[in-house]
């Protein structure tokens, strides 16, 4: 009981952080078009994709215990399936589907973290759905089916894009399932952009497993070790990997046994395989587990990034703020030169040579100031329009970038830069901006150190401690207090 207090609390104060810390400067400058705290605050997720007639809905009614996603050898569903829990409404409920809601539903609740997905469109609204299923397996995590990838299909016939779709749903899940069935092992176009591309920006290797499925649908034990040495072929390619990537093997044998290829005689191999469904649900259940890790992961990410973004901004600002000095004292020479002139000119033209001193010298000093005037208002607005596309130009002049962590940073938040410096002019106070940058900077360096020790020792408390001898009794970690701490640096 005390450790799930002590992860409750963790949690709590993580989001806490994140949202009263990290989101009201996210949202000021840009970073981000919602709240961070939107795509961490629900339960944990799994998310499931594969090309079509992979087994994706099999698995997850297997898991389930019941069947809530359609199954077939053709697409069957070209949906985005949110699967969560329901309570049932008696212990010996039978487990079926309790509630549905469509994807207007889904982006609108603020109960979900899919805020985000609504820029994706009213096509993509309409292939969003939500299933409540008072099955027991989603008492602590919630499942997100998706539509099977395709070989010839483009962003013009599904009316959204696809990719951008599945990057931002593995960059809030917890878990992310690959499977691969024997008959497209080589994986087709679509799940090839997935590995290579989407789910590297998106999320983290270690929260994807990969999944050859349906392998009782080999030939015999020669034929799966074609199919499994293609995969692993095709995954080195893919991924970039020297190494390959743990691939589970599994397959229904309820399926197996519907179809008699369980009691096939060239199906014997199976017998000498370990069928790796049940450790593949494991992991799914380790899915909550991991979360803990995951927000802290979450926060010490959008915390480096936050630094960097706002690091460019007080680069730029500082720059901007020496050229329009620089250009302020050149308008005021100048003036001054042009009003001495124009006095000598006074001084010596037949008309005003004659006019009181007095007078001669008020007119130079109109004549100076107008000059002045006119440098400010048109002169200096057009060069330094000039400088803030310069700099557009050459943002990455801005930062150093002396390692690839740098860099990875920099390519994350190098366009919203961009966008902010455009969008704003340039214009905006650098005394606020180095405020921020130092909230931001103690919140990753301290904070995230602090938190990492926080989920060390909870390691360290087993499942029956009670508060009178679990360990982490001692005073309320920094970030829990991080305002009273940041106020009086």
């Amino acid at each position: 009981m005390y450790r799930d207090n002590y992860i409750t609390a963790l949690r709590t104060e993580l989001l806490e952080m994140v949202s009263e810390q990290l989101t009201p400067v996210a949202m000021r400058y840009g970073y981000s078009e919602v709240p961070l705290e939107t795509n961490i605050k629900w339960r944990p997720q799994v998310l499931v994709l594969g090309n079509y007639s992979s087994g994706k809905s099999t698995l997850i009614n297997e898991f389930l215990g019941t069947e809530v996603q359609g199954t077939g050898q053709a697409p069957t569903d070209d949906s985005f399936t949110v699967i969560t829990y329901d309570e049932p409404e008696t212990d010996d409920a039978p487990i079926r589907v309790t509630d549905q809601r469509d994807g207007k539903f889904l982006l609108n609740d603020p109960e979900y973290p899919f805020e985000t997905l609504k820029k994706h469109g009213q096509r993509f609204a309409s292939h969003f759905k939500l299933k409540k299923v008072n099955s027991p397996f989603l008492k602590n995590l919630a499942i997100i089916d998706t539509p099977g990838m395709l070989d010839s299909i483009t962003e013009r016939d599904r009316g959204y894009n696809y990719q951008d779709v599945i990057g931002d749903l593995a960059q809030i899940a917890d878990l992310v399932l690959v499977l691969f069935d024997p008959h497209k092992a080589g994986t087709v176009r679509e799940a090839h952009t997935s590995l290579r591309d989407t789910l590297p920006a998106k999320t983290f290797e270690d929260r994807v497993l990969y999944v050859l499925n349906r392998i009782d649908e080999c030939a015999s034990m020669t034929d799966l070790l074609r199919v499994y040495g293609t995969l692993c072929w095709n995954l080195s390619q893919i991924t970039g990997r020297k190494d390959i990537p743990m691939i589970h093997l599994t397959y229904s044998t309820a399926a197996a046994h519907k179809t008699g290829r369980a009691e096939d005689p060239q199906a014997a191999y199976l017998h000498y395989l370990d069928n790796q469904r049940e450790e593949l649900k494991k992991a799914v259940f380790q899915a909550p587990c991991h979360r803990l890790d995951n927000l802290a992961t979450f926060v010490e990410t959008h915390g480096e990034r936050l630094c960097h973004f706002l690091e460019g901004m007080i680069s730029y600002r500082r720059k901007a703020r020496m050229f329009r000095v620089k250009l302020f004292f050149t308008g005021l020479a100048a003036s001054l030169i042009g009003g001495a002139v124009g006095w000598l000119g006074l001084m010596g033209l037949p008309p005003f040579a004659g006019l009181d001193p007095v007078l001669q010298a008020t007119g130079a000093g109109m004549l100076s100031t107008i000059m002045l005037i006119f440098w400010l208002a048109l002169v200096q607005k057009f060069l330094y329009s000039r400088f803030l596309k310069k700099w557009l130009r050459q943002l990455d002049r801005l930062t150093p970038l002396p390692n690839q962590t740098r860099r990875d940073s920099w390519a994350s938040i190098r366009d919203l830069l961009y966008v902010n410096l455009k969008n704003s002019n340039g214009q905006y106070s650098l005394p606020q901006v180095l405020s921020e940058y130092s909230t931001v900077k103690q919140i990753h360096d301290r904070g995230s150190r602090e938190i990492r020790e926080a989920l060390k020792e909870l390691t360290g408390i087993a499942m029956d401690d009670d508060a009178s001898t679990a360990k982490g009794t001692g005073p309320a970690p920094y970030w829990a207090n991080a305002e009273t701490t940041l106020d009086g640096r």
